[in-house]
């Protein structure tokens, strides 16, 4: 297999989508990736689009004959969900993606590749670049703002797309189709807890580090059993808490709330005449 990106087949999908893990695009801030598709429609000379939430519409004319055929809209998010470890130093609002080949896999070091939805833009890129394909008229639309609210679609107004059939291209395997999509909740819990201001002279402060787990989408990933590092964190706390009469001083976990947190952090005190469980 290539060392490259942009030389895997079909290179027009992964060259484009190359291009995309070199421009950051957490949810939020899409300024730099919807001027770049703006660039990209226009070069083609295909009629480019901007609504008001931010959205692009590129619009493909049908190839001759097939003019009557109903429009088809390819539809994908520009956003991607910005996560990364602890161990490295990277700023999603101005660092490119570590994207690389690791065996049959396109991946990123420490952090999140972008593939969703990068990956359904690209393959869209490359049927409006491709002027070898028979078709309908083809409408592409590239959402923003789709990982934490929905709000590129939500601000989508009528009129703006003229097709009458939409496919969403944000799935996880190729050559099937969904009809439905991944539920969530949100949650808020409060209770009540003691504060103390001092640590009892004696005690010991230990810091506590869960890292290495798999992580994943909400969604789509949280039948497989995957650990979450939250979970694993408390479970563990609830045990130390109860045989040695530790206490909580802090506890952080994860960074995204559609994504398993593969990482959690605590910090606890132990009573002097404990420490010896360490």
């Amino acid at each position: 297999m290539s060392a490259n990106i942009q030389d895997l087949s079909p290179k027009s999908v992964w060259g484009y989508f190359y291009d995309l893990t070199r421009i950051p695009r957490p949810t939020g801030h899409m300024k730099e990736v919807t001027e770049y598709m703006k660039a990209f429609g226009n070069g083609l000379g295909l009629e480019t689009l901007q609504d008001e939430t931010g959205n692009i519409l590129i619009r493909k004319p049908a190839t001759p004959g097939m003019e009557k055929a109903k429009t088809v809209i390819l539809q994908s998010h520009l956003d991607m969900v910005p996560q990364k470890n602890s161990n490295i130093e990277h700023d999603f609002l101005t660092d490119p993606i570590d994207a690389y080949i690791d065996g049959e896999w396109v991946t990123a070091r420490d952090t999140t590749l972008g593939a969703d939805n990068g990956i359904g833009v690209a393959l869209t890129m490359a049927v409006l670049s491709d002027n070898s394909l028979t078709h309908g008229p083809i409408e592409a639309l590239f959402t923003v703002d789709e990982e934490v609210g929905m709000d590129g679609a939500f601000g989508l107004k009528p009129g703006f797309c003229k097709g009458e059939i939409l496919i969403n291209c944000d799935s996880e395997d190729e050559g099937e189709l969904f009809v439905g999509c991944a539920g969530g909740a949100d949650l808020n819990i409060s209770f009540q807890f003691k504060d103390d201001k001092y640590i009892p002279e004696g005690d010991m402060a230990v810091k506590l580090s869960l890292t290495g787990l798999k992580g994943g989408h909400s969604g789509v990933d949280i039948h497989l059993g995957r650990g979450n590092a939250n979970k694993l964190m408390c479970r563990f706390l609830k045990e130390a808490i109860a045989g040695c009469g530790a206490r909580l001083s802090s506890i952080e976990g994860g960074s995204l709330r559609n994504a398993i947190p593969r990482e959690a952090f605590a910090i606890i005190t132990i009573p002097g005449d404990n420490a010896e469980i360490l």
